[in-house]
């Protein structure tokens, strides 16, 4: 059976679901145990994405895709069940992160370019095989009252274009992922210098885009939201969503599966309200939903904390996570359902 890129990506944002990012590189992960002081083993990594890919009701009812790192794909249940079954099974889409991360960009101090497009095309094909129906690549962007430069944009900008065209050749849908670091250095920028900034980076995503033939009802966006650095908090929920929004209907086609936002260093709570507010107080062209990787899983591992015995409780923390934000994803969130739970 040939699945059409664009079922596939209206899957991913469907209404009140929205995508969990379970794709950590093994030193991200390693940093993530270390916080509740479990050995990043083989088997513990599997033990943790096991536990959050079997939660119910969260699977089922609120998560629409899963993305993956290359050893998760690949890796099978304590019963052996391979990973990617349990995400089948729940109804969700399997994805995969595809780029070899952010490396300098030659010339630009401070910048970076989002590397590996070498070999993607066979490697897409494995993933295809392995299961996986959608992917990921990232695009970090600097922020300061000098940074970003026109060239780094460029780079990043016509690396996600390439990514994108490989993909959708390979009957993957492409997670387009341009991110303005909200908590790089020094993260003091305004919301304004970070509309600023999202502007011109979208604008020219969408050029590289159009110029590499991608379809845009066969992508789904994953940006950041225009908000302030971590240094320099002052935005409300209500500003953060209505300069988001308003960046986002000047530069995205509605023509564009859908938007899956980044959370980006804001807190749970945070992440939540801002999706909500976007969604509330707006008539939207797309779906407008979450990516959340951190946002949706710290509880989780806190509750967890590596222990088999905490396994319930594990689940638990995050089925609340995904359903507070798939309420979010509707418009319907309440600051009082967190403290309901």
């Amino acid at each position: 059976m040939v699945e059409k890129l664009q079922d596939i990506a209206a899957a991913m944002v469907a209404r009140g679901k929205g995508i969990l990012a379970a794709d950590e590189s093994s030193g991200t992960i390693k940093k993530r145990f270390d916080t509740i002081g479990l050995t990043s083993t083989e088997d513990a990594r599997r033990d943790y994405r096991e536990m959050l890919f079997r939660a119910e009701p969260a699977m089922s009812q609120r998560i629409s895709g899963v993305i993956l790192y290359d050893e998760t794909l690949r890796q099978k249940a304590a019963d052996g069940t391979p990973l990617v079954e349990l995400i089948r099974n729940a109804g969700a889409v399997p994805g995969i992160k595809v780029d070899m991360g952010a490396k300098p960009l030659a010339g630009y101090p401070g910048e970076t370019v989002t590397e590996g497009l070498d070999g993607l095309r066979e490697r897409l094909a494995e993933y295809y095989e392995l299961g996986a129906r959608f992917a990921k690549w990232r695009g970090v962007i600097s922020i300061s009252n000098d940074l970003p430069t026109k060239g780094a944009i460029h780079a990043n900008a016509h690396a996600l274009a390439r990514y994108a065209a490989l993909c959708q050749e390979a009957g993957i849908v492409p997670i387009v992922e341009p991110e303005i670091l909200m908590d790089g250095t020094p993260g003091d920028h305004s919301i304004d210098r970070c509309y600023e900034v999202t502007d011109a980076v979208l604008k020219a995503v969408f050029a590289e885009l159009d110029l590499a033939r991608v379809a845009l009802d066969g992508m789904v966006l994953k940006p950041n939201m225009v908000i302030d650095g971590k240094n320099a908090r002052k935005a409300s929920v209500e500003e953060v969503a209505e300069k988001t929004v308003k960046c986002l209907k000047a530069n995205v086609p509605s023509d564009v599966a859908g938007i899956a936002f980044l959370s980006g260093g804001q807190s749970d709570e945070e992440a939540t309200a801002h999706l909500s507010a976007m969604n509330a107080a707006n008539d939207l062209p797309w779906p407008v939903t979450f990516s959340y990787g951190r946002a949706l899983q710290a509880a989780a591992l806190k509750a967890w904390g590596g222990r088999s015995e905490n396994v319930a409780a594990g689940q638990r923390a995050f089925s609340h996570r995904a359903e507070m934000n798939g309420l979010a994803a509707i418009g319907n969130w309440k600051r009082e359902l967190e403290t309901a739970a």
